[in-house]
């Protein structure tokens, strides 16, 4: 084979070898490389590949579902402009590059959209904001295992669900064990997303702090009593109340 190339500067898409070298499905290699010839915003449901390709529904689901377990596209589920729940895919040139803040889609309108920008992953509705006790949790991570090493936009991305455990009363080591413990040998994606996933699945109820005790009187030691040696309680040595008195004082002289 001879390659007859032409310097393109325009109106191309570059492949890494990995993905166009791969083994297996060339389905699976052709849908990956039309997402990525296609600018950002652009539709990449299951409809909208079957309208392109010639393959039906269930080799597109099944490519898709390949180029997801293998870290070229990411799913994420998000709240969208005015509460709606959205799914905002990310496709990578490379597996685990850190993505960069999405463009969003631009409208066809004259004019720019009054709706304010979405931000690339928001915070929900009622959740906690970020403490820095749980950026320093997620940052302190990979200490337990190096494969933990997570991005700045992951941790950012993470830590308000970090910060809803600490509000609901779990301990930092109870969340580090539950997002470190029983980790798969091998990661076929980010593992932010399998983090994302225990935080969520495995969110603990809040726990309330037990009621406060009432207070109890001190209590006063006991002595032995000078004169009959009886116990008795007081603050200090001395006689009982009985060898106190004077009739029995008397009669004890």
């Amino acid at each position: 084979m001879i390659h007859i190339r032409t310097r393109q500067t325009s109106h191309f898409t570059v492949l890494a070898n990995r993905l166009a070298q791969r083994a297996g499905s060339a389905v699976t290699v052709g849908v990956a490389a039309y997402i990525l010839s296609l600018p950002d915003g652009a539709p990449i449901t299951i409809a909208a590949l079957c309208a392109h390709f010639a393959e039906g529904k269930k080799a597109i689901a099944e490519a898709l579902r390949e180029l997801e377990d293998e870290g070229w596209l990411e799913r994420r589920i998000e709240r969208g402009p005015r509460g709606r729940i959205i799914t905002r895919t990310f496709a990578y040139d490379l597996p685990g590059a850190v993505p960069q803040e999405p463009t969003a889609p631009q409208e066809a309108a004259p004019e720019p959209s009054p709706e304010p920008a979405v931000p690339a992953s928001p915070t929900p509705e009622g959740a906690a904001e970020a403490s820095p006790e749980a950026l320093g949790l997620l940052t302190r991570l990979h200490q337990r295992d190096h494969r933990l090493l997570l991005s700045e936009r992951e941790i950012t991305t993470l830590a308000p669900a970090v910060t809803e455990w600490l509000d609901r009363g779990a301990p930092a080591q109870e969340i580090t064990a539950a997002l470190t413990d029983g980790l798969p040998a091998r990661f076929s994606r980010r593992p932010a997303r399998l983090l994302a996933h225990r935080l969520t699945a495995l969110r603990p109820p809040t726990r309330t702090a037990p009621p406060p005790q009432p207070d109890r009187p001190p209590v006063v030691p006991l002595q032995n009593c000078d004169g009959c040696d009886r116990a008795f309680r007081a603050e200090r040595p001395g006689r009982c109340l009985s060898c106190r008195t004077p009739e029995r004082s008397h009669l004890a002289a």
